[in-house]
Order: C-alpha cells, then structure tokens, then sequence
C-alpha cells in the first residue's frame, strides 16, 4: 500500500513496530463510529463526521513528521495537525467532488477535524484557495508535507471509499459552525482512546484498508467500553422508596417541552432540591433529551458530598453508568476512589468507574455520570486549551447546576449564561437549583433558552418557554415556620449568648464572615470554658475532614450526643453540610447568604420537632451594626472586624434594613419578597454616606462583567476564529484574591514527612492549605533551598516548586514569623515580633 512508509506511531520500545499512521486513522475512526452512533445526526452527515475524525492526523502523510518521528528532528513550522489542515485545504475539490456541501461549511470541518490537540492553526492559510496560486503559508506547508502529498490525497479517497454514503449536502453554514466547536472534542475523545496501545498495538500488516478497519473496529468495541464512554441508558421505573415532597412531585409531572429544556427549580433549603432534580433530570433522558447527567456544584465539598448522595441513585437512572468525580481534588476522595479500584459485575443497580476516566478532569466529563465543580462545565465556554472536549462531553448530558444563587455575580453570571446558551445550541437541556434568586438573574437565565417570567411565587419550578408550576399542597410534617432575627451589638454580646445556650444544652452555631474573626471567637469561648469546635476553609485538607466528619457525627441529620455542643465556622457552612442547629448566631451578610445560612436552623424538624428542642422556637440572632445609625462608609468595621470587608457594604445594610423592620425570615412564600427588597429595582436607596462606596461596586461589577465578555468564546464566529486555546493566557472560571497553597510539613530525624500522617499515599495532598496569597507572601517562609526542603521538593516538576511552598511545623505550631498552623484552628495569621 502506497501510505504504508508514513508512521503514526513510533516504536513503543527501541526497534519495535511503527504503526503506520493510516491504521492509526482508521483506529481512532472505529472509535468515532462508536462514539457518534447514540446521536442523532443522519446518518449521511454521521459518516462524513467519522471520516473527518478518522483523517484528523492526515499531516502525518508529511517528510517533516516522518522525519520528526525517525530522527528526532523538530517539524519545521508546522505541527503534524496544521498540516492536517492544510491539506484538507488543498485537496478541498476532491473531498467537494465525493461529499458536498458548501465551500465555508467544508472549511470549518476542516479546521475543526484538525484542531483536535486543544486549539485550531494560528497559521493564516488563506482558507479556500485558488488551486493556481497558494498564499504563502500554505505554500511552506505543503514544502514540509513534500512527497507525502500523493499519498496523502490517495488516503483521501479512500476513506471516501470506505465510507461511501457520506455527504455534507444538507449541512448549513449555521449548523457547521455549531459543529465546529463539537467536532474538535469528539476527534479528541477519539483520538485519546485510539492512541492507547493497551488496546491498539502496533500492527504493520493487513490485506487491505477494508480489511484492517473490520479488524480495528473489534477492538475498538472494547476500548470504548473498558474506558468508560461506551454510554448507557435511561432505565425505566421509580428512583425513590419514600412519598414525594410537593417540589419533588411537580418535577415527576410536569409538561416537558419539544426540543432542548431548561427548568429552574426554586425552593427553601432543605426541600429536597437534589432529588427534585434527578428524578426530572431521569425524565428528560427517557424522552430523548439525553444520555447521561453533569451535576455540577460551587465547590469541592458539595462536590463531594453530592458524590456520595447522587451515587447511591443514578444506578436506578441508567444502565449501569460510568461515574466520576471531577475538581482538581477527585483523587482524594475515597468513595471515588474505591469505585474506580472495584469491579464490574454488570448487577442490575451498579455504578463503576474507569482508570482512564480518572486520569484527567478533561475525560471526567466524557462519564455517562459525572459530578464536580462548576469550574469544570465553565471551563467549556473559555479560550483555554481543550475547551472543545468538554463541548463534546456534556452535549450528550443533563447539565444539572445547583446553588445556582452563588453564580449571581457578574464574572460568573455571564460564564454562566454563556453556558447555557453553548449547551442548547448543542442540543442539550439544562436544570438549575436555587433556594434564592434574584428575578433579574433569574430572567437572564431562562432567556438562554428563549424563556421569560415575572413570576413572583415562590416556591416555583419554571420550565423556559413552557409551564410555571407555583402551586404547591401543604405537607403533612412539622415545619419550623418563620424564624425571628434578633440583632446583637457586640462580638462580646455573640458570645455570652453562646455560653449561655450552650448551658442549656443547645446545639449552636456561630456563622462567621471571615476566618480570622472565626478563630477569634472560638478562642473567646474556649476562654469562658466552652469547647467550641472551629472550620473554615484554612485547614490542612485531613484536619478538615477530620473536622467535618466529627460535626457531622454530632449535628448531622442523624447526629447524636448534640447537647452543648457550639460550633463557630465561615461560609463553608452555608451549602457543603447537611447540619441542624437549636441556635444560630451569624455575622450580618447578603441576604441570600443569611436565608442559606438560616437553613441550617431547626432542619430536620421531622426527626427533632419543637418540643423536642431546649428552645422554644428558632431565632437567627445577628451581628450587626443599627442600620439606622449610618455614621460613614466604615459603618460595618466597628461590629464586624474583618470580615466587614467581605461583602458589599451596599447589599449588607440593605438585608440588615429588611431584616431588622421585618423581624424576621418568613415562611417559603414571603422569601421571594425578601429577596428582591435587597436586589430588586425597588431596592430602598442607601443612607448618603454608602452612596460612593454602592457606585464603586457598580463600577466593579461592570468591569467583572466586561472581563467576562473579553474572556469568554464568541461561539458565533466558528470555532478556526475563536478557539484560540491559549497556554500562556489565565482565564478563570471565576474572580477573586490569589491564592498561594503550602504543603506543611513535620520535622523527623530522618527528615521532613507530611503533616498528615498515615495518609498513605496521598499524605502530600492531604497537608495541603490555600490563604490568600499577598498575605502569604508578605511572610518569611521558611527556606526553599535549605537541605530538608529541597529532599522533598528536588523530585517536583517546575509548575509546583514555582506555585507551592513546603512548609515544616515546629512542635509550638510555627511555620515563621507571623504564622503558625494547628490541627484544631487551621492556618492562623499573628502579629509578627517586634524588631529590636
């Protein structure tokens, strides 16, 4: 065969096979031919779609990639994949001649088919040429292809010929630069799998091309399905044992519209939400609106603890699905991991997992189930490298998005509203979950799907474009009804009044804004005699588990021996723990973080009803300053400490104003109306002296929202404009301070160990802590270079010696001057010494 001399693959030992890079082809196209088949293109476009995929590495047919893979020699200009490019640009009239379509639909397949390695050609190719005069760069090119370029065009025809029902005729301009942004990940994913010689050995024999993809697409059955993207199905039958609560109900029968879907489910805390939303996420899979489910979450510890919840179901929902866990600290969890290491049975009811799913956050999303950080969906709609695959991952998928409220500012709002629309035009349907959102953001939301409502009611589930579902029947449970605010002047006040609780032998809890205020008061309660717990989010990761799990034991929804105990924490509290307190006090705040706060009050009034409880009804006691006693723009400083810092001052005294002349948080159907007194057009305006301090944060806010707009995609120009898939560019997924992260460290005689001991082998990881990082900076850590250190960090690549810093503890808990680390306050910033 004529492309026989034109490696893809070097030898995977010295002096072994090369695999010719057109077998190479026709195994990455055996897998797209498995990967496409639940979609529902037709099947003329379907075929052209493999082809493409499978031609993704025809730049390999090139002297300067042959010359690359045998000598070791770097490819002059061009990649094998520009080049890839390239000749689909030259030979665009023989692949016209056998597939159709038109000039501009053509080039953006092309571009896509070869941007599969994260990022289109920066090279200007002059898209469609005339065959007469070539521009430059596609004139250098086709010098590095040189003799290959025959064999190339050959190759060409035939993969026509093996597929010879493809065609692009019915293809529009608009429809391919949809698929523009799909087809690079799907050739990835591909690619990926069809790479991997465990399953595709190299082979230098075979009577035909015909021949070797029968034989390939064989085993690429088998790879697809041992790597964990193969799909599944939705199952039939009911997902939960007990009776349905009014919300839970509502998304069991609610009309589904034609087409793509959006719902948003809005509800109090503690309503059942999660379980709304997959049993409505199940429906919309049976009726075709998709084949798996991303349940996507504000951070890592409701990542994690909606693992554990949403595992237990989503084998009722699907055919034995593959599942993953997915933020940067996955491999950590042991339930993860566990089901990653166990074995498949194939029973009816199990979830598996793969090792190669596991490998990368990237493949995460190509999981029939996958659960993670926002972080992970966003990354989608941003220009960095391998956007495209998460594009193609979750277009099979119901994007499930909870806490949706926490996305409401106007960096992450606008990702978030870009998402949605990506995710419809790639056909897939979407549901948001929120205890307290604005009607604005709300508004925005349901316009990425063309829906709108003005609906004050509250609870609501709103179906964009279809039914508004607001009338909901009383349950027959005990409910907490409203909970009365009372306000306190004084940290000192906050704590008597924990003392005194605690002595009566309530379950309390102090809500914190920042973590040094946090530390503050439980040093005050431990002084008045009161072993008061403490978390936040600057602990070493195993001591917060530690922590969590301890809390959980003790005020968790089946917690035991709660009597006295007081816990003082930050916002970690908000949504990552399923916790039930008799008393709460909390720093003044937004007032969506006090009702998520509140909802940790009197939780689960079905296992601990009133006259059960030390006290006889729930108070949410307030610190806060008189919002009616507004001096200046520092009016929160004097109460709050550091943590007046935390929110917009505007927002705080406005939820402060409502809070205090109502009196309290009213049932479900009153809080809409709280919500929008702070963040509605009719927000009561501001005392004169926070006047300039709102008008900073609106300017604040519109530069957010324009970074959003500069990073996000413009998924309207194709994808060989605007998927630039930069390395050297940050684009985060969301604003806030840097963060520098140290691993700490004990000192032994035979050197520095981790700090968590006994970790195995993720002890490292597991003594990870983040703070900010100018603060840390500002610091004299200890030395990188010293001996000690640099016997642990010597085998660390550069990206983390440059980002993280080792960090022994000595016996008292110092790091330096100015921080120390201990297992029961975490991270603790002091006042450096005095200089003589």
């Amino acid at each position: 065969m004529l492309w026989m001399d034109w490696p893809g693959k070097s030898p995977i030992i010295p002096g072994g096979l090369e695999h010719p890079a057109a077998f190479h082809m026709l195994d990455v196209a055996a897998v797209a031919e498995r990967l496409i088949a639940p979609f529902p293109f037709s099947a003329p476009l379907r075929d052209a779609l493999v082809m493409f995929a499978g031609l993704h590495d025809i730049g390999k047919i090139s002297e300067s990639f042959r010359v690359m893979l045998r000598e070791g020699a770097a490819q002059p200009g061009f990649r094998h994949w520009e080049l890839s490019e390239a000749l689909f640009y030259v030979e665009d009239a023989r692949i016209a001649a056998r597939l159709g379509g038109t000039p501009r639909a053509r080039q953006m397949l092309y571009a896509a088919a070869a941007g599969h390695h994260g990022r289109p050609s920066n090279h200007e190719l002059g898209g469609l040429p005339p065959e007469a005069r070539p521009p430059q760069e596609l004139g250098k090119a086709l010098k590095c292809v040189g003799e290959g370029r025959e064999p190339a065009a050959r190759l060409i025809d035939a993969f026509c010929d093996l597929w010879p029902g493809a065609s692009l005729d019915n293809l529009t301009l608009a429809d391919a630069k949809t698929l523009s942004w799909w087809l690079p990940g799907f050739c990835t994913a591909a690619d990926w799998v069809g790479s991997n010689p465990h399953w595709f050995e190299p082979k230098t024999i075979a009577g035909s091309l015909a021949a070797y993809l029968e034989q390939t697409r064989a085993i690429a059955a088998r790879a697809v399905a041992e790597a964990g993207i193969a799909g599944t199905v939705a199952r039939e039958g009911g997902l939960f044992d007990f009776e349905l609560r009014p919300m839970q109900a509502a998304c069991s029968g609610v009309a589904l519209p034609d087409g793509p879907t959006l719902a948003i489910v809005e509800d109090e805390t503690g309503a059942g939400k999660t379980e709304a939303a997959l049993l409505l996420a199940h429906r919309l899979c049976l009726a075709g609106k998709g084949r798996g489910l991303f349940f996507a979450l504000p951070t890592m510890a409701t990542a994690d603890a909606m693992f554990n919840r949403a595992s237990r179901i989503v084998g009722r929902m699907f055919d034995n699905p593959f599942v993953t866990l997915a933020h940067g600290r996955a491999g950590l969890s042991a339930p993860f991991r566990d089901l990653v290491q166990g074995s498949r049975t194939g029973g009816p009811g199990e979830i598996t997992s793969s090792d190669w799913l596991a490998e990368s956050n990237r493949r995460a999303l190509l999981a029939d189930v996958g659960i993670g950080t926002i972080d992970q969906a966003l990354l989608a709609v941003l220009p960095v490298r391998f956007q495209t695959l998460r594009t193609y991952g979750l277009s099979s998928k119901i994007l499930v998005v909870d806490e949706v409220h926490e996305m409401g500012e106007p960096y992450i709002a606008e990702e978030l509203a870009a998402l949605l629309k990506m995710h419809r035009a790639a056909g897939g349907s979407a549901i948001l979950l929120t205890a307290t959102l604005p009607i604005a953001l709300r508004s925005k939301l349901l316009a990425t799907y063309d829906g709108a409502s003005d609906n004050m009611a509250y609870p609501a589930l709103t179906i964009a474009g279809g039914t508004a579902v607001t009338q909901f029947p009383a349950e027959d449970r005990p409910v907490k009804g409203p909970v009365a605010v009372e306000r306190l002047d004084t940290a000192a006040e906050a704590v008597m009044r924990l003392v005194k609780m605690a002595a009566q032998g309530a379950a309390c809890v102090w809500v914190r804004n920042a973590v040094d205020d946090a530390i503050e008061a439980v040093e005050a309660l431990r002084a008045d005699g009161v072993d008061a717990r403490l978390l936040h989010a600057r602990f070493a990761l195993c001591d917060r588990k530690r922590i969590e799990a301890e809390i959980l034991e003790r005020v968790g929804k089946d917690g035991k021996d709660r009597e006295g105990f007081v816990l003082v924490g930050t916002q970690v509290l908000e949504s990552s723990l399923d916790l039930d307190f008799d008393v709460m006090l909390s720093d003044i705040a937004p007032i969506a973080a006090l009702i998520q706060r509140a909802g940790r009050l009197w939780r689960h009034m079905d296992i601990r009803p009133a006259s059960g409880r030390p006290v006889p009804k729930p108070v949410l006691h307030v610190l806060s300053p008189d919002p009616a006693q507004v001096g200046d723009d520092r009016w929160l400083h004097g109460t709050l400490g550091k943590g007046a810092w935390v929110y917009a001052v505007a927002d705080v005294w406005r939820s402060a104003q409502v809070l205090f002349t109502q009196g309290q948080i009213g049932t479900s159907d009153r809080q809409r109306a709280l919500i929008e007194t702070v963040y509605g057009t009719a927000a009561e305006p501001v005392p004169e002296a926070l006047l300039k301090a709102e008008q900073d944060k609106y300017g604040k806010d519109s530069a957010d929202r324009g970074l959003a707009w500069h990073n996000i995609v413009k998924f309207s120009d194709g994808y060989r404009k605007a998927g630039r898939g930069d390395d050297d560019v940050n684009y985060p997924t969301r604003l806030g301070e840097e963060v520098r992260v140290l691993r700490l460290a004990r000192r032994t005689a035979q050197g520095l160990i981790p700090w968590a001991e006994g970790a195995g082998a993720d002890a490292w990881a597991q003594s990870e802590v983040s703070a900010h990082r100018k603060k840390i900076d500002a610091l004299p850590l200890p030395d990188q270079a010293s001996q000690s250190v640099v016997a642990v960090t010597q085998a660390w690549p550069d990206w983390k010696r440059k980002q993280v810093r080792l960090c022994p503890v000595d016996e008292d808990g110092s790091i330096c001057d100015g921080l120390h680390y201990n297992a029961e306050c975490g991270l603790v910033f002091t006042s450096p010494s005095p200089r003589r």
